[in-house]
């Protein structure tokens, strides 16, 4: 029996697990009907407590992982904890109420508006997540395709989806996108000058803004930090920002390509906003006023879910 009520209370809350009881005892439709009702109160009250440290236990670990990597999603820790996606999102909930995390569209995060997470640390985050954007946007890359490519984990992902492509011509401030295109013998590749960035093989500053700037391209594949509730678009090198604002306005068709993370996250440098983008690729369409600041921009929106 306590077995049973202690698997109970690691999974519900008190409360539901108490009216869960008896609105199933006076129905008689579940397993709860075949529990004595004189069992003891205390009982609940050793699973409730064990309960607790359990959770305690799981909001410790959120917060070293988060310490490690910035950010983790809900799927993530779903599997780790084996638990319920509402218990998580509970757990994030109450660290987020108490200052300890931020919250964003399915995860969390340690919140910085000056400093963006390290780029060893981006390499390894999201993984499946990129690589669904990179299907979604290599699908709209015809063959023959002249493209700028920006600074990014999520547009190095990209970068590797269109090995399947034929004859692109492309221009990328990004070492990493230059050197994974540069495998492929009928691709052109032009890598703008400037100053590599230690930090994540950007390249950066006024000589890559006068490059950027001699081309007119088909494409825009570019990335951002962060998407404001208003459209604003956000990220943290005002020198990397300046690249971006060249390339999309050399571009025909711009297409911004960012995880669900984003929406919501602050950064302190102003690229542009929502107006700007054609085309906004993510993994998981987002929810609340995002849909219709999408849709009001005449963005279209592209994600597993729609596609």
């Amino acid at each position: 029996m306590f077995d049973y009520v202690r698997i109970l209370c690691l999974r519900y809350s008190y409360r539901d697990l108490v009216n869960q009881y008896w609105r199933n005892y006076y129905r008689s439709q579940s397993e709860f009907t075949k529990i004595d009702v004189d069992f003891p109160i205390t009982t609940i009250r050793e699973g409730i407590k064990e309960a607790a440290m359990k959770q305690q236990l799981r909001k410790d670990r959120i917060l070293e992982i988060l310490e490690e990597t910035g950010f983790v999603s809900i799927d993530e820790l779903v599997e780790l904890f084996d638990v319920t996606p509402q218990t998580v999102r509970r757990d994030l909930n109450q660290l987020a109420d108490s200052g300890h995390l931020v919250r964003h569209h399915g995860g969390a995060g340690i919140e910085s508006s000056t400093q963006n997470t390290a780029y060893n640390t981006r390499q390894t985050q999201g993984t499946s997540a990129k690589n669904a954007i990179a299907k979604m946007v290599a699908r709209d890359i015809p063959d023959g395709s002249s493209l700028f490519i920006n600074i990014g984990t999520t547009t190095e992902a990209i970068a590797r989806e269109l090995l399947q492509k034929e004859a692109l011509k492309v221009v990328t401030n990004n070492l990493h996108v230059a050197s994974i295109l540069s495998q492929r013998e009928d691709f052109q590749v032009i890598i703008a000058g400037g100053e590599v960035r230690h930090s994540d093989g950007g390249i950066i500053g006024e000589a890559t803004v006068d490059l950027i700037r001699q081309f007119q391209m088909d494409f825009a594949i570019i990335g951002i930090s962060g998407i404001q509730a208003d459209g604003t678009l956000l990220d943290f090198d005002y020198r990397e920002v300046k690249v971006a604002q060249a390339i999309i306005a050399n571009s025909r068709r711009v297409m911004l390509c960012t995880d669900s993370s984003k929406f919501g996250r602050s950064a302190m440098v102003r690229l542009g906003t929502l107006e700007q983008i054609d085309d906004l690729y993510t993994d998981d369409c987002p929810g609340g006023e995002y849909p219709e600041l999408i849709k009001s921009y005449g963005v279209q929106l592209h994600c597993p879910q729609s596609s």
